[in-house]
């Protein structure tokens, strides 16, 4: 993949981690690493959260 259409946010992993260190899929690309350079942000919705502010996926 060239390096102009890596995701930024999860530098093409497309899990992102936590400072606890749980990972979840990326909100920005939507787990593919690939960014869109044509279309919007994957997904605009607020993540879910529990009470600890932990991203349920």
């Amino acid at each position: 993949m060239p390096r102009d259409q890596i995701c930024l946010a999860c530098g093409g992993e497309g899990l992102l981690m936590d400072d606890e260190e749980w990972k979840y899929t990326c909100k920005i690309c939507g787990g593919s690493g690939y960014r869109n350079q044509d279309g919007p942000v994957y997904n605009r919705e607020v993540a879910d959260v529990d009470e600890m502010n932990r991203i349920l996926d």
